[in-house]
């Protein structure tokens, strides 16, 4: 039959075997990318550092982040080659897993996972891209809000604050944001998925609205640093993404009735 599982079924010493070797693989991959992501590292960090000098050009400031460490410069570089090491092996890596997987997969299966495997790390550049190219410049546009310069008023003069970033800290921060976005935009794929699997219902995602609107706005609160702007772009941003999510489940749904009405095997509902 088309749709049976590849003849490939092995002992568990051969699947363990197999296993070792994709993990091999997909490790000797990330070794190899992570070494090419240290020796431009300070390309990449400088590409990172963008939103903040705009931010503070605007103000008419100097672009100056600050080694408060020592060390601080060598463990921002290996965060960053850790990072884009994994973004470069990622390909690898999931091709790895799919070979791995695939075998054990129906052919419907395997037709109806490949999509998403493809599609996933795309929703996590479209929102990295969200985070890099609109909300980082609107964050630190409101951080750096706070400063203010030596001045008197009333007779007593006030401290002057101004912004001296921590390499490290602000590399921290911006990473935060961008990996935050880039998980949730998650969303849509991973309910597609499950509703293709049959775990979730078009109906039941759309009953649950006022539940999933208080679950977005506490990630928001959890995911992004503590201020209002951020959480509420991050909310707009995700809450969309949850009734796309619908609407392609009810379309899978759809397709699914007609295909089973086309066979003879679809069963009405009783609506109680």
């Amino acid at each position: 039959m088309s749709d049976e599982i590849d003849d490939s079924a092995a002992p568990l010493i051969e699947h363990l075997a197999e296993l070792r070797n994709r993990v091999l693989y997909s490790l000797a991959a990330f070794v190899v990318a992570m070494i090419i992501a240290y020796s431009v590292w300070n390309p990449i960090f400088n590409f990172l550092t963008r939103p903040i000098c705009h931010a503070l050009e605007q103000r008419g400031q100097a672009c100056n982040l600050v080694l408060i460490k020592l060390q601080e410069g060598f463990f921002v570089a290996i965060r960053i080659s850790f990072i884009g090491g994994f973004a470069l092996a990622f390909p690898v890596i999931s091709y790895q897993l799919w070979r791995f997987v695939a075998p054990g997969l129906y052919k419907s299966e395997r037709n109806a996972f490949l999509p998403f495997l493809v599609a996933s790390p795309l929703m996590f550049l479209l929102g990295a891209a969200f985070a890099y190219y609109v909300v980082l410049p609107i964050a630190f546009s409101f951080f750096l809000g706070f400063q203010q310069g030596g001045v008197i008023e009333g007779g007593n003069e006030l401290a002057a604050i101004g912004f001296q970033g921590s390499v490290e800290e602000y590399l921290a921060l911006t990473t935060k944001f961008v990996m935050a976005f880039g998980i949730c935009f998650q969303l849509p794929v991973l309910l597609t998925l499950m509703g293709k699997a049959g775990l979730v219902s078009s109906k039941g995602l759309a009953s649950i609205r006022k539940y999933a609107v208080v679950l977005i706005l506490i990630v928001a609160a959890v995911v992004t640093p503590p201020d209002m702007m951020s959480q509420i772009i991050l909310f707009a941003a995700i809450y969309p993404l949850y009734e796309i999510s619908i609407w392609l489940i009810r379309r899978i749904e759809k397709a699914r009735e007609a295909k089973m009405r086309a066979e003879g095997t679809w069963v009405e509902e009783d609506d109680e």
